[in-house]
């Protein structure tokens, strides 16, 4: 990956509070392309988490401060550890500009009781962070919204799911 992809006015302060990640590699992008850095499960031993289990915190053995008022970061599941039953206990994690501390990562394998456990090794790639631009709007009280949409208070289903037409399906609420 070239160093030209990154935003050279967009800097954020990592401190490696495990030496292993030395080893492993520090966070980073494996594309040009790609939209998050890897981040490494910093476990002593072998850990298994078993299908269905409490969701489990892991070290990443980092602390990262964004320090920039409008980013905050992303903590997703990488996606073929997810597509193999790896994912996050709080579906995502926020990293607020303002935290400094240990990044833990919140994992959880969503396998059904009674499959094959979940083998995470120390050093494993298990999640990647990702930043993204944050908008802090003033909220405003009202008692009547200042236009209508044509969805309205509609949720759940409101707007169908059929393709194109976007007319529900026989059978769909």
């Amino acid at each position: 990956m070239s160093e030209a992809s990154a935003s050279p006015d967009f800097r954020v302060e990592v401190k490696v509070l495990d030496p292993r990640v030395f080893a492993w590699g520090l966070p980073r992008r494996h594309s040009d392309l790609a939209a998050g850095v890897d981040l490494y499960a910093c476990v002593d031993d072998r850990l298994v988490v078993p299908a269905e289990s409490p969701a489990t915190l892991v070290s990443s053995g980092l602390a990262v401060y964004i320090g920039v008022p409008n980013v905050a970061g992303l903590i997703v599941p990488r996606s073929g550890r997810g597509h193999g039953g790896l994912v996050l206990g709080n579906a995502i994690g926020i990293l607020d500009a303002d935290y400094s501390g240990l990044l833990m990562i919140s994992v959880w394998n969503r396998r059904a009781a009674g499959t094959e456990p979940i083998v995470i090794e120390p050093g494993d790639r298990i999640a990647q962070l990702i930043f993204v631009p944050v908008l802090h709007p003033v909220l405003e009280v009202v008692e009547a919204f200042s236009s209508e949409s044509v969805r309205g208070a509609g949720g759940f289903g409101s707007t169908g799911l059929a393709a194109r037409t976007g007319e529900p399906r026989a059978g769909a609420r």
